[in-house]
């Protein structure tokens, strides 16, 4: 089994010691899909979108030696989706600084008229909760056997029927839902263990 991977009041305090590889690791694994994935939803190309992780998690680095973790003053997922959001608004203004060749006017009017997206911080936890299960999902995989793990992905992630799901595994629908359900609580089980909000 794999180790526990630090509180996010643990890992925050190891990041600041830049020699803490370890830390730093665990970090970008924990946060750089987040924000890489937050940038694309935002409509940027995979090379900005990668770019854009880079300047937060830049950001994040010289900013390490004062990351002191107060509960009270809010999570530390909220500090880096406003660091994000913030970087995102400075990359999208000098774009539209940019002098760029242009269509006919029309055209350019109505590119305007599209509406600007609304402030994404839904997007955020959606990736966010999309990473953290991607993240429990790894670790506890290797604990099922490969028709407990089917059974469990096609139902809950899949979205097919556990007839459907059972016949194909050659497994009744009452043993599919106990498989998705001996699954679910694990994974429930490895997310609180990462969570210390």
């Amino acid at each position: 089994m794999q180790p526990l991977p630090d509180t996010r009041a643990t890992l925050l305090a190891r990041l600041r010691d830049p020699d803490d590889a370890d830390a730093w690791r665990e970090f970008t694994r924990l946060y750089a899909a987040v924000v890489y994935g937050f940038a694309r939803r935002r409509g940027l190309q995979d090379a900005d979108a990668a770019d854009l992780m880079q300047d937060v998690l830049r950001s994040v680095a010289a900013n390490a030696g004062r990351l002191e973790y107060d509960p009270a003053r809010g999570r530390f997922r909220n500090w880096l989706f406003t660091v994000t959001r913030n970087k995102l608004y400075t990359f999208l203004d000098a774009q539209r600084r940019r002098v760029r060749a242009t269509g006919a006017d029309d055209d350019r009017q109505r590119l305007q008229e599209v509406p600007a997206a609304q402030d994404g911080d839904g997007d955020w936890d959606r990736e966010y909760e999309r990473q953290r299960f991607a993240w429990a999902a790894d670790r506890v995989r290797g604990e099922f056997t490969a028709s407990t793990w089917k059974a469990f992905w096609g139902t809950a992630v899949d979205g097919r029927s556990p007839k459907d799901v059972g016949a194909e595994l050659k497994m009744s629908p009452g043993a599919v839902y106990v498989a998705k359900s001996r699954v679910l609580a694990r994974l429930r089980t490895k997310v609180h263990e990462l969570e210390d909000e």
